[in-house]
């Protein structure tokens, strides 16, 4: 059931379940030898498994910004125990 999505350049490929809708990874466009995975799709691996994970803004792409390195990060997601 997994569905390509793709948009604008065309160039990066965005895949994910026709059945229920999770997204499950994509092939970059900034270079295409690069793919990012959901690790929740991912068996005995969860997303909480992670101290740390960087947000990007979901606007800026390296191809888009000539001279800069990687993507503009808005913040960072920390996993913290509840006591």
């Amino acid at each position: 059931m997994l569905t390509l999505y793709q948009f604008n350049t065309m160039t990066a490929k965005h895949y994910f379940c026709a059945r229920c809708g999770i997204y499950t990874h994509h092939q970059r466009r900034s270079n295409p030898n690069q793919y990012g995975i959901n690790v929740a799709c991912l068996e005995g691996v969860s997303p909480f498994d992670f101290e740390e994970v960087p947000v990007l803004d979901g606007v800026s792409h390296p191809s888009d910004r000539p001279g800069q390195d990687g993507q503009a990060v808005a913040g960072v997601l920390r996993f913290m125990r509840s006591a």
